[in-house]
């Protein structure tokens, strides 16, 4: 059994944690539910060693612990799987399994191996030890982080946002792997947003609110109060967008590229003005690639991108942003914000245009702008790794230029509470009702896709297998063309 007590974390002026105190149950699913920057994710580093509070008490079985680091928190076998993979994407999956594990200079791989083999049939996973980290997909390395850390002896086992950004599948084969390790003694710590998962899966439930417990609860679950508890006021949910579609302003035609796991093969699209179209498919399946192709960022083996009229191919990423194509990666520390820089730092590298010189003051002014529009929970002076996932996701969106045409976005609501993603589809709809903009999307989730987007594509192995209005197609007809079955276009 764990006891939290009267656990306070800030940063500067900003409460991550304010005197926090909640009890997990040996043996169960708990889940720590909450919005976005409502302190889940501080308190689960201070548990896990990751971070230490700067007051409070944590006991196990009675005893008090104090976790200098996560390999003394490990000792007392407890174990955190993060938002962003702990991993090291150049080597093997059966090397990343032995991190941790493999001492000495006699390494006996055959063993790992064996036991790699033994716990990943137990959960049923089917990862193989030979394949590069870096081809796996985003619920396949949260898959070999918890074969890892279940090797090393973890008995609490948290999980921060586990089904953020994972496809329907992976989350039902992550719930009934849980749900084993609950009936072989072990306790999950399950950290999210998502209402609908931690109903599903979870025996208790501890909502935060702004640093603090707004309140417990035991199933049966009660929807309405747990909305209450975890919003002071609730955003209206974005419906389609109604608007008339405007002329064809950019198109791809027979458009080649590598990348990702298949690439992309002789892609042809036209996109209309007003568009909002969103991209289904399994990850890997040819979306990121195609984003990345249409703003510069991947070079084509073959095939033309025309905007207004004109092939751009070969024209650089700068050339791209210059002509009104914005890209936001899914990856936000890693490709879209600079760790060691804050918030108003951000804004002044991201001004158009470029001035010569930094204007701090002006700078600073709209950096304030940025963080009461997006409700972003942090100082114009917080530096961008101190942010929550969620707030950083803010922050991604608050740096979009102000008249775009054309937005190219991965998950733009990954990793947001529900009214947030609200908060943020209105914000993106308005540029198209006010500025002729035009967006495309990737989501794991397929009823954003369908409550958002007037136009679906799915993608199957680098090609398009289906291109619909959404209001011509049905749940069913999409999740066949994820799946690769053949359908007509």
């Amino acid at each position: 059994m764990i006891e939290i007590i009267d656990i306070h974390k800030h940063y500067g002026h900003v409460k991550a944690n304010n005197g926090i105190s909640m009890t997990i149950k040996d043996g169960s699913i708990h889940a720590i539910l909450g919005e976005n920057g409502a302190g889940k994710s501080t308190l689960m580093k201070i548990l896990s060693g990751y971070i230490h509070q700067n007051s409070g008490l944590i006991k196990i079985n009675d005893q008090i612990v104090d976790f200098s680091s996560t390999s003394v928190a490990a000792t007392f076998g407890i174990g955190m799987l993060y938002q962003d993979p702990m991993d090291f994407p150049q080597l093997s999956v059966i090397d990343n399994f032995m991190i941790g594990q493999a001492k000495g200079i006699f390494i006996k791989k055959r063993t790992f191996l064996n036991r790699f083999y033994h716990l990943s049939q137990s959960l049923g996973f089917s990862l193989e030890p030979d394949c590069l980290v870096k081809t796996l997909t985003v619920g396949e390395r949260q898959q070999l982080e918890i074969l890892r850390l279940l090797s090393l002896g973890t008995q609490v086992l948290i999980l921060d946002e586990p089904t953020t950004g994972i496809s329907d599948l992976q989350k039902d084969t992550l719930f009934s792997a849980l749900t084993r390790l609950t009936r072989d003694g072990k306790s999950i710590v399950l950290v999210s947003h998502k209402l609908e998962d931690v109903e599903t899966l979870c025996d208790t439930i501890t909502v935060l609110r702004q640093g603090r417990v707004s309140g417990h609860m035991v199933k049966p679950f009660d929807t309405n109060k747990l909305l209450d508890l975890m919003f002071e006021t609730r955003s209206s949910p974005p419906g389609r967008l109604v608007t008339s579609q405007g002329p064809v302003f950019f198109s791809l035609n027979q458009v080649s590229a590598k990348g990702g796991r298949v690439g992309l093969k002789n892609l042809n699209l036209k996109i209309h003005q007003h568009d909002v179209i969103g991209l289904a498919g399994l990850e890997g399946s040819g979306q990121s690639v195609f984003l990345k192709v249409s703003s510069g960022l991947l070079p084509v083996q073959s095939g033309t991108i025309c905007l207004d009229n004109k092939n751009i191919v070969g024209k650089s990423h700068v050339y791209f942003q210059n002509s009104g194509i914005t890209y936001l990666p899914s990856s936000r520390l890693e490709e879209g914000l600079v760790p060691g820089l804050s918030i108003t730092q951000h804004v002044s590298l991201s001004a158009r245009p470029k001035p010569l010189i930094v204007n701090h003051k002006k700078a600073l002014i709209s950096s304030r702008d940025a963080i009461d529009t997006f409700h972003i929970k942090a100082r114009p002076d917080s530096y961008v790794e101190t942010l929550s996932g969620g707030n950083q996701q803010r922050l991604l969106l608050s740096l979009l230029p102000l008249k775009p045409r054309l937005l190219l976005l991965e998950n733009p609501t990954r990793g947001l509470d529900l009214s947030s993603a609200y908060f943020v589809w209105n914000h993106l709809q308005a540029f198209c009702k006010t500025d002729h903009t035009s967006i495309l999307f990737t989501s794991s989730e397929i009823d954003e896709i369908m409550m958002v987007s007037n136009r679906i594509l799915v993608f199957y192995d680098g090609k398009v297998v289906l291109d619909k209005k959404t209001a011509e197609t049905t749940i069913h007809e999409i999740g066949a063309a994820i799946a690769g079955k053949s359908v007509h276009l």
